[in-house]
């Protein structure tokens, strides 16, 4: 195995991933749908954003792979970053820079690889759209223009996201070492730290705004029998897939958290019940719309909602109380319901 070189201007390139505040970050609903795409139009195993960190690759957004890193120095997206040009290896068996790296010898046993380097509002790489497969494949010449371009389009999104007020709100709320306590690794969602955290500061938010702080207790049906019937990895793509729809259904100033298990918190600021209710029905209406699938699986998915809006100088933590009690009376009233807490 060949462990990828370092670019001559690493300090440059790391600083300027570590200003554009991505590493450590939740997952992005319109990533997640930009590598949903590109795995359709490939046909291919996985599709990653990959982000070279210091010591590691980090994925940004990811499908088709459960893990979140890998160590830097087996990473083909390191190779990748060296040039401009997309890194294609048509069988990882034939290349002797990856023929025993462990990624090709283990699980996900890559044999087919295809990076194209994204790079700064600066010139820098900051990491990579990559295809993997664990088929040897080869790409057309119309193919390698058609995956430019898609990564062009990611590319594009980082750059506006790097500007956007949401990057910058965040950039000042928490640092880089603080984010990674509060990212849930399975879904890439806030965790309960992270909702914690941020409870009093959307109320606030709401407040400066003359809006009004809702919480959404979250709650996947019969969850345990996905467990029971097709075991813990396919549940755990399960709510990989909740997550993603949830967050997809939401705004992006809303904060998504996986509070534990398949509990999800969604907190908003909205100006009255009727936007609350809204919102909270169209996370109902991802779910139920269509079943999740699991390789050959077809899960027919339901969720109960409990929704709350804060009353006049109600603590935070009285109003997320009142949301899981109505999400109580949602699971006993029949599921697949969004009920609305009682002020």
């Amino acid at each position: 195995m060949l462990s990828p070189e370092m670019p001559c201007d690493e300090v440059l390139r790391q600083q300027i991933l570590d200003d554009n505040e991505l590493i450590d970050t939740p997952a992005d609903p319109y990533l997640d749908t930009l590598v949903r795409v590109v795995r359709e139009v490939f046909a291919v195993k996985t599709v990653l954003v990959s982000l070279i960190d210091h010591d590691r690759q980090w994925f940004k957004s990811r499908i088709g792979l459960e893990i979140t890193e890998t160590p830097r120095t087996i990473s083909f997206c390191a190779h990748a970053i060296l040039g401009t040009q997309p890194l294609i290896v048509e069988d990882t068996h034939n290349d002797l820079r990856f023929h025993d790296n462990p990624v090709v010898v283990n699980n996900p046993q890559i044999r087919f690889y295809a990076g194209q380097p994204l790079f700064s509002q600066e010139g820098q790489p900051l990491g990579t759209l990559c295809l993997i497969d664990p088929t040897p494949r080869q790409l057309t010449d119309k193919q390698v223009r058609l995956f430019i371009d898609m990564a062009t389009l990611v590319e594009g999104y980082l750059k506006l996201r790097h500007v956007s007020e949401q990057t910058a709100q965040l950039r000042a709320a928490l640092s880089r070492e603080q984010r990674k306590t509060m990212l849930d690794p399975l879904t890439q969602l806030w965790n309960r730290a992270g909702l914690n955290h941020f409870l009093p500061r959307q109320q606030e938010q709401a407040d400066d705004l003359g809006l009004q702080l809702g919480v959404l207790f979250c709650d996947l049906d019969y969850f345990k029998k996905v467990n029971d019937n097709h075991g813990h990895a396919a549940g755990d793509q399960v709510l990989w897939e909740t997550a993603r729809r949830i967050s997809a259904a939401v705004r992006p100033q809303d904060v998504v958290t996986r509070s534990g298990g398949e509990e999800f918190v969604v907190l908003l600021q909205v100006h009255d019940e009727h936007e609350l209710l809204q919102i909270a029905e169209r996370i109902r209406t991802a779910l139920h719309k269509e079943p999740v699938s699991i390789d050959e699986l077809q899960l027919n998915l339901t969720i109960s909602i409990g929704a709350a809006l804060r009353a006049p100088q109600e603590p935070p933590s009285a109003t997320m109380n009142r949301a899981d009690q109505a999400l109580y009376q949602a699971k006993g009233n029949g599921r697949n319901r969004v009920e609305l807490a009682v002020r």
